[in-house]
């Protein structure tokens, strides 16, 4: 970045955050002992888990606007830009594809969505949105997708059953991956990665170029930070307010779930950028650095690492299983082993982040 636009240690420490959250989330030590706000909420509602995801994808959205920004204004033709948007895309997704056949390989019940495929097609479609319009029409371009959303799940009945329906199954989203969506359900009739909150989740990545490009403008890093915590707090409450009639749904990527978690994302972010590139407190933000740094890179290990430490039996029984009955043996709440043991297990992919950091090795998917 030139010295108008340094690098933001903010955002990268963001990212390697998320991603270790996303690792203990995604592997507890046990599925049936987790506590509340570390499982996905089961349909209505917000836990910590549920904004993992859009989080990531709004640091997405950021990023976006920091390395494009850059190659544009050093005069880099948009066909190039694009081969790359395009190629990288595809990589990601590839990468998905891998995780989601591994380790069967199993074609016959393959499932073409997933974690990275959504990242894949959000950075795609996003990419492409940054390179031909103005912050303006991209912000209109969210608000019109949302509300459209939002009418076509409250006013288009659901097929088969002739009335409008939000339950799980049984709506219009999960009729579109019935009759369209090839391959495997992640819930057998539904999938929560599914066609239509693939739009919706490319909203969640446009409200991160927004803040990105709030944080490449001339102003002042205390009028950044004011600016991004006001916006934080109005997507929050309106997100709550539209809640009220048309829920906070993850599943369903719903309209407001997107405001309230861009809200809380664009909090964050603002809490970091004051405490971190503003006030310089940088000592505690190493391992998000890290793990930062080959994010995507990492996501991928922990799955492979989960086919030794929660896959492979040891005379009979998983490690995981092990560790967490051990400790629930001498005396620790079944809920609070498994969250050491998911954290174990964070700290298991930290040795290959911090191996590829110190190497200098950043792997661009």
């Amino acid at each position: 970045m030139n010295s108008q636009h340094p690098r933001l240690i903010s955002l990268d420490a963001l990212r390697g955050f998320t991603i270790a959250l996303m690792i203990v989330v995604n592997y507890p030590g046990s599925e049936d002992s987790v506590f509340f706000t570390l499982r996905h909420t089961i349909w209505n509602g917000l836990s910590l888990t549920d904004q993992v995801a859009p989080f990531f994808l709004f640091i997405v959205g950021v990023s976006i606007v920091f390395a494009f920004s850059k190659r544009l204004d050093e005069g880099s033709p948009k066909g190039n830009l694009y081969r790359k948007i395009i190629f990288r895309s595809l990589k990601i997704y590839a990468v998905g594809m891998f995780l989601n056949l591994m380790p069967a390989f199993d074609f016959h019940t393959i499932r073409w969505t997933g974690t990275l495929q959504r990242i894949a097609l959000v950075y795609l479609a996003c990419s492409i949105l940054f390179l031909n319009f103005s912050w303006k029409q991209q912000a209109w371009i969210a608000a019109v997708l949302l509300i459209a959303y939002w009418l076509a799940l409250t006013c288009i009945p659901t097929p088969g059953f002739g009335k409008v329906m939000l339950e799980p199954g049984m709506n219009i989203v999960a009729w579109v991956d019935n009759q369209f969506l090839p391959g495997r359900m992640w819930r057998g009739t539904w999938d929560p990665e599914s066609i239509l909150t693939t739009i919706t989740s490319i909203v969640s990545g446009i409200t991160g170029m927004l803040a990105g490009r709030l944080m490449r403008s001339a102003y002042s890093p205390n009028e950044k930070v004011n600016y991004l915590m006001t916006a934080g707090v109005i997507s929050a409450f309106a997100g709550y307010l539209w809640g009220l009639a048309f829920p906070v749904n993850e599943n369903l990527w719903t309209s407001s779930f997107v405001l309230v978690t861009s809200g809380f994302a664009a909090l964050l972010f603002g809490a970091f950028y004051f405490l971190v590139d503003i006030k310089g407190h940088t000592r505690g933000t190493l391992p998000g650095i890290i793990f930062g740094s080959n994010a995507i890179s990492i996501y991928f290990l922990a799955d492979v690492w989960a086919l030794l430490f929660y896959e492979a039996k040891f005379n009979g029984i998983s490690l995981n299983d092990r560790a967490v009955q051990g400790m629930s043996h001498i005396g620790f709440d079944p809920r609070l082993a498994s969250l050491l043991y998911a954290l174990f297990f964070v700290c298991i992919n930290f040795i290959p982040a911090l191996i590829l950091y110190r190497k200098k090795i950043f792997i661009k998917l």
